[in-house]
């Protein structure tokens, strides 16, 4: 099917794919008088009295705002705001679909820090969460700190924070597969930007020791020239054995392969540089790092992608509907390091022992289980670690 051609035609025939709906009456003078004046006065100055009444009397308590300033749209870089919009309403049309959230998206006509920090620090009255998305490195860490310090309401990367937690729950599925422990395996990542770097953050956290994170100019150590402040923040915890060179160097006798990279960048023959039965998730789109009969030709046990034609797809639609539901569900002022484990290991336990297989490591995002799994972890691991509000 030529999607490309198809997608062009139904965008002209949808003239954008999300639209607001009243959730009450309007077919009377009462029912004015009471969803507009003067009946509105009065939760309006409920929530003048206690500011957190605006959870209960708009549908505050159930929007997210999808921001981006579309500086790193999916794979076609910086093509601005107005350009990155089809993708922000599909990701708002996933929130709705999933997750049963409300998402609103907010395109920034700005690269500036500061300003796209301040722009949604003033709008973040409005809104139960933020998910920022298609932010290019290292920009979006530092958006993301920033809003984290000075918004009262969780903040969300999805190409960091999603990313890594299906693709923690794929690794997590895999070393279930095949016997071992993820503190004993060699881990190698190829590319240092949004989604690399958390990835390996998140591993790390589940107990992965030995890890070697790859950009464009080889393995990032310490003392490397050129680093930017977040790759020098990495070599500090990451490569321990100041393994050098290019990423053939680097996946000598390694047991997992991360590629969040670009097309071609690993051949067979490095795959064959791995220990035995490595696990190989190629997760550049449309085309993979590897593709993945060439991975398992040279020996992959078990192979994972971006893409939706092939088996074990790293989705982040399995994650940021459902983890938004189990936000909003105990109204969580935070998004932190317990409640992505939580929903990694969660995500990773739809999948029962009959069903785990080599090419069955992460379940379809149409699999009815996924949203309720990942929801009720967050919700609880929120509550456990003291970020929900109710």
């Amino acid at each position: 099917m030529d999607y490309t051609k198809l997608s062009l035609e139904k965008h002209a025939e949808w003239k954008g794919k999300i639209e607001l709906q009243p959730r009450m009456p309007l077919s009377n003078k009462n029912d004015l008088s009471v969803a507009y004046t003067p009946g509105v006065a009065a939760p309006c100055m409920e929530i003048h009295k206690d500011v957190s009444k605006s959870y209960d009397y708009t549908r505050r308590w159930n929007t997210v705002a999808v921001v981006t300033d579309g500086s790193a749209v999916l794979g076609l870089g910086d093509i601005g705001p107005e350009a990155g919009m089809p993708v922000m309403e599909g990701k708002c049309v996933l929130f709705k679909a999933f997750g049963d959230v409300d998402a609103i998206p907010l395109c920034i006509k700005t690269h500036d820090v500061d300003e796209i920090v301040r722009t949604v620090q003033l709008l973040s009255g409005s809104f139960g969460g933020v998910n920022l998305e298609d932010i290019a490195a290292p920009r979006c860490f530092e958006i993301e700190n920033k809003l984290k310090e000075c918004c009262d309401i969780p903040i969300f990367h999805d190409d960091q924070h999603g990313t890594a937690i299906v693709t923690a729950a794929g690794i997590i599925n895999a070393m279930r597969l095949l016997g071992r422990k993820l503190e004993d395996q060699k881990c190698v990542v190829a590319g240092a930007g949004a989604a690399g770097i958390a990835c390996t953050k998140l591993l790390m956290a589940l107990g992965l020791k030995d890890v070697i994170l790859c950009d464009s100019k080889g393995t990032i150590y310490e003392g490397r020239e050129g680093l930017n402040w977040i790759k020098t923040e990495m070599a500090a915890i990451s490569n321990r054995g100041m393994v050098k060179g290019d990423i053939a160097n680097a996946l000598k006798g390694a047991d997992i392969f991360i590629g969040v990279s670009g097309p071609g960048t690993v051949t067979a023959d490095m795959i064959r540089l791995m220990n035995e039965k490595p696990v190989v998730f190629a997760m550049a789109n449309p085309i993979p790092e590897i593709m993945p009969e060439l991975a398992k030709e040279a020996g992959a046990a078990v192979v994972g992608t971006g893409r939706s034609d092939c088996p074990n797809q790293i989705n982040n639609t399995l994650v940021f509907p459902g983890l938004f539901r189990g936000v909003f569900d105990v109204r969580a002022k935070d998004i932190n390091d317990e409640m992505k484990i939580a929903a990694a290991y969660a995500l990773a336990g739809v999948i029962t022992d009959e069903e785990l297989a080599a090419d069955r490591v992460i379940p379809s995002p149409f699999d009815s289980r996924v949203k309720e799994a990942v929801s009720k972890a967050v919700s609880e691991a929120a509550i456990n670690s003291g970020t929900a509000r109710i």
